[in-house]
């Protein structure tokens, strides 16, 4: 669920970032791919630190 919800929240932070510098359609779309990527890795590893450590 973690994983789901990074990527979803880093797509529309990379979106609204690459618009407020004015990118192109290829800019945005470039954002939200990169973010979405980066927010899902990091909620992988919270998944795993916290099946890890609290079960």
């Amino acid at each position: 669920m973690l994983v789901i919800g990074g990527a979803l929240l880093g797509a529309i932070l990379g979106g609204l970032t690459a618009r407020r510098r004015n990118g192109a359609k290829l800019d945005i779309a470039q954002y939200a791919a990169a973010y979405a990527i980066a927010f899902a890795v990091l909620g992988m590893i919270a998944t795993v630190v916290i099946d890890r450590f609290l079960v």
